[in-house]
């Protein structure tokens, strides 16, 4: 006669724990976004192709040089997109590419990516947004397409973007946020945001003013500027600073003023309730005594006639 062992009711809880355990973590790491590496630098053709792509990744690390007619402040793409487009958690260029064309509540339609480029030079560089197809534009959609090279097509990869953070803590304060950026930020980007230069050439980029981006580019969003904040800066120590004080940083950094928004109407108060009409967004809001977007330089930088 065989014996059949009981588990007690406190043995079956606990096994039945480990497998609801064991199915969660199979469950996270399927839907976990794939990882992705991006070619080597050097690795880039001596083909045709590898000429165009090698122009767009000049064009990315150096665009008021190589693309002067379209961008109205002093950035390179790569000052938000870091180590050319290819840092995970600064929006890089590899996981962008595979994701259009794409809807965007921007401008209520779906973007092609040679559109979603035009974006970033009508606001991100202040300037003007090439013709679909432009040189610009086709060499940098070509240095996007080598970067996503063997990538999954609709997927998002992992590093896409930046790292969402979740809600601070307690509410971005202008007065924490001027600290932390007098400590951490203001050696490379100067102490009123003005940038740095070696020569003529950018080493670090302009905060806010005139030489900086618009207050229609993304980074204006108090989330994108924290996600990017604590994913990557100060540069070279990404992680040292806490949540809290990336997101109080942000909002000093966004509390100040930038060229105005492209979509002007000739209110700050119908363009914000037009275009940034969410906590996300400062412009329209007083902060320090100072309605944001009231002194705001006209868009267009260095485009604007006689400059």
């Amino acid at each position: 006669m065989k014996l059949r062992r009981r588990l007690s009711a406190p043995a079956l809880a606990a096994l039945a724990c480990a497998f609801a355990m064991q199915a969660a973590a199979q469950l996270r790491a399927a839907e976990a976004p794939p990882p992705f590496t991006p070619p080597a630098p050097g690795s880039i053709p001596d083909t045709p192709f590898g000429e165009v792509v090698r122009q767009g990744e000049q064009l990315f690390i150096n665009t008021p040089a190589h693309a002067a007619k379209f961008v109205g402040n002093d950035l390179n793409c790569a000052s938000c997109h870091l180590d050319a487009g290819r840092r995970p958690d600064s929006a890089p260029m590899w996981a962008a590419y595979v994701l259009y064309p794409a809807y965007r509540a921007k401008n209520g339609h779906v973007n092609t990516l040679a559109e979603r480029l035009q974006g970033c030079f009508r606001y991100s560089m202040n300037g003007k947004p090439p013709a679909a197809d432009d040189p610009v534009i086709v060499a940098l959609e070509s240095y996007m397409f080598w970067l996503a090279s063997k990538a999954p097509t609709g997927v998002k990869l992992a590093g896409q973007g930046y790292r969402k953070l979740p809600p601070p803590a307690a509410k971005p304060d202008y007065l924490r946020g001027q600290e932390v950026y007098g400590q951490y930020c203001a050696v490379c980007h100067g102490a009123e945001g003005q940038g740095q230069k070696n020569g003529k050439h950018w080493v670090f980029p302009a905060l806010w003013g005139d030489a900086s981006y618009n207050w229609g580019a993304g980074m204006h969003q108090l989330s994108n500027a924290a996600a990017f904040i604590h994913a990557n800066m100060p540069l070279g120590q990404a992680g040292l600073l806490s949540e809290q004080q990336a997101w109080d940083v942000a909002y000093f950094m966004n509390a100040h003023e930038r060229p105005q928004d492209p979509r002007y109407t000739g209110s700050v108060a119908d363009t914000r309730a037009k275009y940034h009409d969410t906590e996300d967004s400062l412009y329209g809001l007083e902060v320090q005594g100072h309605l944001l977007g009231s002194a705001a330089p006209p868009s267009g930088g260095k485009l604007r006639a006689g400059r």
